[in-house]
């Protein structure tokens, strides 16, 4: 069967990096194993219509991946799909995931689209193959939408999916339990990119061939529940991978894939810190430590201790992320995430002693925030002192806690899904006397106060990835430290874009 899926065009105003999407890679590598027929449209990186690309291919099934800001533009491919060529649309991703807030139905009754996947995809994805494989066996003249007719009841007990049957009617069907045997699950299928299209992991900070640049997922699912963190709509259980079977993929991107750099995407990678052992035990001996390594996401302060992270170091971690968030102790309660401020400061000592670099992910405007909390969190960060601290403002993606706070007891500023993306530099939402002006105030504040220092300017500019990276770097500095409004035909500009 011929399989098409989609990464919806997701080019920002500003310079990002942009990777194969490994969600895509992991559903293109287990559609192969189906033995079928896969293509994989990024539209970030193709230059050929899709419109024209459907007219060629004429898959048999076509899947579309949906973070927030992506959705429209998701939806948009999918009628665009339809107007050429009658073929079942699947979307899945974090945004259509969120039954909490019918974004499930959402997505579903939008023209073009007919199957919602909620969660992990793997498994829908084959079962739905699968099913549409076997309709379309015993059909002299195929059609969408006589495989959703509701009589011949083909996806009555497909688990994890909310669908639209022909007659109209809406389909919630129960969750689909989450992949337990990650080992099960085929390497990604970054063959089926063009990997000489994307960046490296972080272009501002490193200068790296992005075709030699790879991502690895070794775990999934996260136990902490932290309130403004759109992963809180994912599965709870957190599984892992074998470092046995992590060792063999490792192995194949070094040594069949050229890779440069390998950044782990895991998002609690350092829950069993036995495993990391493990695994950092098995890179050091198969000599697989000379290609340098990244946390891309962070993990956790408090399970990072000395003799972890030295010996990750020797199996070449080169940098790691905390997502420390806030430097105010109440703010931090406040959030769920389960941590102090001490225990931060000594994860930061540790990786500086055994000579790691170091990401801070800061935010701005989390709820019940004062000037003076989001100074502590400035002040915080300053005194932690990360090779890169990335401050960001609060943004309320639906399905978390924050999300239904600010519904109650707030003031949204942002009507649309795109504006998650376009209000690049603009609060999102107010709440009591945190107004929007502020917000933004302490957000450029913070870029300013933190890298406008001697140290930081020192430390880049003796490194030679700065200057390989000058013209970026500079518009990355523009942009962040100089207030800019959005361009009003900016959407417009990304729609017709989308229609052409």
């Amino acid at each position: 069967m011929r399989v098409v899926l989609i990464n919806p065009r997701f080019r920002l105003p500003i310079d990002t990096r942009t990777s194969p999407h490994l969600g895509l890679a992991y559903l293109g590598a287990v559609s192969e194993r189906r033995g079928d027929e896969v293509r994989i449209f990024d539209a970030d990186v193709e230059e050929q219509p899709l419109d024209e690309f459907m007219q060629e291919f004429r898959p048999h099934v076509v899947g579309i991946t949906a973070n927030t800001p992506q959705v429209k533009q998701a939806w948009r491919h999918a009628a665009k799909i339809k107007a050429v060529h009658d073929v079942p649309v699947i979307i899945g991703g974090p945004h259509p995931s969120v039954a909490a807030e019918d974004l499930d139905f959402e997505s579903v009754r939008q023209a073009g689209i007919d199957i919602v996947v909620r969660g992990e995809g793997e498994e829908s994805w084959i079962e739905i193959c699968d099913r549409v494989e076997a309709f379309m066996r015993d059909q002299d003249d195929f059609s969408t939408k006589a495989l959703m007719d509701p009589a011949k009841g083909i996806w009555d007990d497909c688990l994890g999916i909310t669908y639209q049957s022909s007659d109209g009617e809406i389909h919630r069907n129960p969750d689909r339990p989450v992949i337990a045997d990650l080992d099960s699950l085929p390497w990604p299928a970054y063959h089926l990119f063009k990997m000489e299209g994307y960046t490296n992991l972080q272009p501002a900070t490193d200068a790296v061939d992005g075709s030699k640049s790879f991502s690895i997922l070794t775990s999934r699912g996260c136990p902490y529940r932290c309130t403004f963190c759109s992963q809180s709509i994912m599965p709870i259980k957190w599984r892992s991978r074998t470092p046995e079977n992590v060792l063999a993929e490792w192995r194949h991107l070094v040594e069949e894939m050229g890779a440069q750099e390998i950044g782990v995407l895991d998002d609690s990678a350092n829950i069993r810190k036995k495993r990391l052992h493990e695994l950092a035990d098995m890179l050091i001996h198969n000599n697989l430590n000379h290609v340098p390594w990244i946390f891309v996401n962070g993990i956790r302060a408090n399970l990072a201790d000395y003799d972890l992270m030295s010996k990750l170091k020797r199996a070449g971690l080169r940098r790691t992320a905390f997502g420390v968030e806030t430097g105010n102790p109440e703010i931090l309660k406040s959030i769920d995430k389960n941590i102090d401020l001490d225990t931060i400061r000594a994860a930061f000592k540790t990786c500086k002693e055994v000579g790691l670099e170091t990401i801070g992910f800061f935010i701005i405007g989390l709820p019940g925030e004062t000037r003076e909390t989001m100074q502590d969190t400035i002040d915080f960060a300053i005194e932690l002192d990360p090779l890169i601290a990335n401050f960001s403002m609060m943004t309320p993606y639906p399905g978390t806690a924050v999300y239904e706070q600010v519904k109650r007891q707030g003031r949204m500023l942002i009507q649309d899904w795109e504006d998650y993306v376009f209000f690049e530099q603009q609060a999102r939402y107010e709440m009591g006397d945190m107004t929007a002006e502020m917000v933004e105030e302490m957000y450029r504040k913070a870029y300013r106060q933190y890298y406008l220092r001697p140290s930081p300017i020192i430390r880049r500019v003796k490194t030679k990835d700065f200057w390989a990276n000058l013209p970026r770097n500079m518009r990355i500095a523009s942009r962040t430290f100089v207030p800019k409004k959005e361009k009003t035909d900016l959407r417009k500009k990304i729609e017709a874009e989308a229609l052409s």
